[in-house]
């Protein structure tokens, strides 16, 4: 499934709305103990370079808005997953939601602190699939220029990140159960890249999806335990000090041979250069 939050109720609506995910198959069920799943709270001003994607015309008050997350690549450039963008997860086109931003810099997606700069372009890659979630990136153009320390630097293709078994780690204001439970400050959980053939035999097709080595990265635990969740969508993958991936898809949060599917950072590099 992605992992995003489906549109809530206008935040002119009193009570508060669950946000419900949007599945591609029967989920499997989360780790119930786990607490991003399996991760821990950690300081922004340690990633700068992650924030959260915000709408509270189409998400609502609580939480800022937050409905997924990115990672700035240069001052003015957000990466994100394209399926964050989708009409059916925004309700509208994204060129009609006018309160499109990224939050930086804030600890708290309610409190004080950071920025929050609206977005003035977005580019869909052209060839996202959502069927099969390949090709899941999309580029935010922020109205004004982030601080030069705010950006991540990718991984080429052939970098010794993306090796297996590789430490890295996921980053996210997602749910950190599998059940709903929504983090207000940024979260992290350490995971490790896997094999390709790990994801072949997770997702062989059907309704899980199928796994492309090509523009995907597997990553995770196969014991299950630490992965990303919903709301995690659009986040950062490091590992090296490097972005490797962007939060895809997977089966459930933390489930036991579901480990989470990234969009591949490697490929979209070739995706923007050919978009440009």
């Amino acid at each position: 499934m992605p992992r995003i939050p489906v549109r809530v109720l206008p935040a002119a609506c009193t009570l508060a709305v669950t946000a419900a995910v949007i599945p591609l198959g029967p989920p499997a069920s989360a780790v119930a103990d786990s607490i991003i799943v399996g991760g821990q709270a950690v300081p922004v001003e340690d990633s700068p370079w992650a924030v959260a994607l915000s709408s509270r015309d189409r998400f609502g008050g609580t939480r800022a808005g937050q409905f997924c997350g990115g990672v700035a690549i240069a001052t003015t450039k957000v990466l994100t997953a394209a399926h964050c963008l989708r009409e059916d997860v925004l309700g509208s086109a994204v060129a009609e939601v006018t309160d499109l931003r990224i939050i930086a810099g804030r600890d708290e997606l309610d409190g004080p602190g950071g920025q929050e700069v609206p977005v003035r372009s977005t580019w869909i890659n052209p060839g996202y699939d959502p069927h099969t979630n390949a090709g899941d990136l999309a580029v935010l153009t922020l109205d004004r220029a982030l601080p030069a320390g705010s950006v991540i630097p990718m991984a080429d293709a052939g970098s010794p990140a993306y090796e297996p078994g590789t430490a890295a780690t996921v980053y996210g204001w997602g749910d950190t159960t599998g059940y709903g439970a929504y983090a207000p400050v940024l979260r992290a959980a350490k995971v490790r890249v896997l094999p390709d053939s790990d994801c072949v035999r997770a997702y062989p097709g059907g309704t899980q999806g199928a796994y492309d080595a090509s523009s995907m990265l597997c990553a995770g635990d196969t014991r299950g335990g630490r992965d990303a969740c919903q709301g995690d969508s659009g986040g950062p993958l490091v590992a090296r000090g490097r972005l490797v991936g962007l939060v895809s898809w997977g089966s459930g949060c933390g489930s036991p041979e579901s480990p989470g599917v990234y969009t591949r950072v490697s490929a979209a590099i070739r995706w923007m250069a050919a978009g440009d």
